[in-house]
């Protein structure tokens, strides 16, 4: 009996409930000890501060999803590598009333009656889709001398006006819109293309 209470005495069984100690931990920091002081000369300016800009680029993909005339008047333009100013936009736009009225200016897909790739003469082809129409009608203003002034209005895209004095002076209508008394500067509203004018 006595051996097995000195085996109890050796084994003490847990507490239960009572928190255990923690260990004392001390910091040493590495800056303790001299402060540290810098001087600068007062005439010193403080360096300037280069910031990165960024710009957006529309781009064919998302205006062909929008799919209005204003988006193919600007498809043009990004094709013939041109600002998308307002004046730009707006000369398109009234260029394509022009030649087709705004209600079915994707008319046999050839928006500006282009002849240049449209397999017909006078204006009167037709193009596979509206995205092929405005890759050829910038292509056509690019490649032809006699299109230089439009060139440069839509180069400088700063005015609308200027622009359709140097679309009635060139061969592009035989008409050449009554030397603008045929064109209209009204604002000309948005109307969306049917899909399958875009190939969609």
């Amino acid at each position: 009996m006595a051996g097995l209470l000195a085996t109890l005495a050796l084994a003490p069984l847990p507490r239960v409930g009572l928190p255990v100690a923690e260990a004392s931990v001390t910091t040493v920091s590495p800056f303790t000890g001299a402060v540290q002081e810098v001087e600068v000369d007062g005439d010193v300016a403080p360096a300037s501060v280069s910031r990165e800009g960024y710009a957006t680029t529309t781009g064919p993909e998302t205006l062909v999803d929008s799919g209005t005339n204003y988006d193919w008047a600007k498809l043009v333009l990004v094709f013939g590598d041109w600002p998308l100013t307002d004046e730009n936009v707006r000369l398109m736009v009234e260029w394509m009333r022009e030649e087709n009225g705004p209600d079915n200016w994707w008319n046999r897909n050839n928006p500006l009656n282009n002849g240049y790739g449209s397999g017909g003469g006078s204006g009167l082809g037709s193009y596979d889709t509206l995205v092929t129409a405005a890759e050829y009608a910038a292509s056509n203003l690019k490649k032809r001398s006699f299109y230089a002034g439009i060139v440069a209005g839509l180069e400088a895209g700063t005015s609308a006006d200027a622009t359709a004095r140097a679309i009635w002076a060139s061969p592009w209508a035989s008409s050449h819109y009554g030397n603008g008394a045929w064109w209209s500067t009204a604002p000309v509203p948005v109307v969306t293309a049917p899909a399958s004018a875009w190939g969609r």
